[in-house]
């Protein structure tokens, strides 16, 4: 750990974000309560690639993580809150949030922060937003998965379900594109063949929540 986020942790205002942290951390965000799965699936036929997205989500939906060390905790979420500030603006809701990003994105084995740069490009971080496609919540979710895995009460505008598809989403387009952020970001938005949204999500990464710790940086990589 760096020397800088020592010494703010001694600032009175960072400890009271501290204490704040612990006690999030011992409650524990809830998950969303799991819908029934025995709505008959009326869609069209799927591609391969479609049918093997919707096994991967079947498969991952369930699954969740968290911080395994308490200090690491309170160290990413004091830092990620500073940074978080102009788009939620009550520390109290920042902190449960950012334990969401936290845990969904590492089920998914998913840099968090890329995560976060992913929904201030899609939704600004407005969990209610509906693109005029019909995507839904932080991470523009296509409703219709909810169908196809069997799941169709999901609310895609709850925090922990939505970053759940999303992220399972991205990891499946990441490990179609053998670890290739450029070419899966793509895929996420639909736009495979062209730079431009990799290119925003890797710019909002590097300006805002690049916290230069990370194994692997956002390089617009090709094949």
């Amino acid at each position: 750990m760096n020397a800088s986020y020592q010494r703010q942790t001694n600032h009175p205002t960072i400890k009271l974000l501290v204490a704040l942290i612990a006690g999030w951390l011992l409650i524990g965000a809830p998950l969303p309560t799991q819908a029934s799965a025995s709505s008959k699936i009326t869609s069209s036929p799927l591609s391969e690639e479609q049918l093997a997205l919707r096994q991967f989500l079947k498969d991952g939906i369930e699954q969740a993580s968290s911080f395994e060390d308490r200090f690491d905790a309170e160290v990413w979420l004091l830092d990620m809150s500073q940074r978080i500030s102009p788009f939620i603006k009550d520390p109290e809701q920042r902190l449960p949030f950012l334990q969401n990003v936290h845990r969904e994105a590492s089920a998914a084995k998913l840099p968090p922060e890329l995560v976060l740069a992913l929904i201030q490009i899609e939704s600004g971080f407005d969990r209610f937003a509906v693109s005029s496609a019909g995507a839904q919540g932080l991470m523009q979710v296509m409703p219709f998965w909810k169908n196809e895995i069997g799941r169709p009460d999901d609310n895609l505008s709850l925090v922990s379900t939505n970053l759940r598809y999303g992220c399972q989403i991205l990891q499946f387009y990441l490990q179609r594109e053998r670890g290739n952020y450029h070419r899966a970001l793509a895929r996420y938005n639909g736009s495979l063949g062209k730079s431009w949204y990799p290119e925003r999500v890797f710019k909002a990464w590097r300006k805002r929540w690049y916290n230069g710790e990370l194994s692997y940086t956002p390089v617009n990589s090709t094949p």
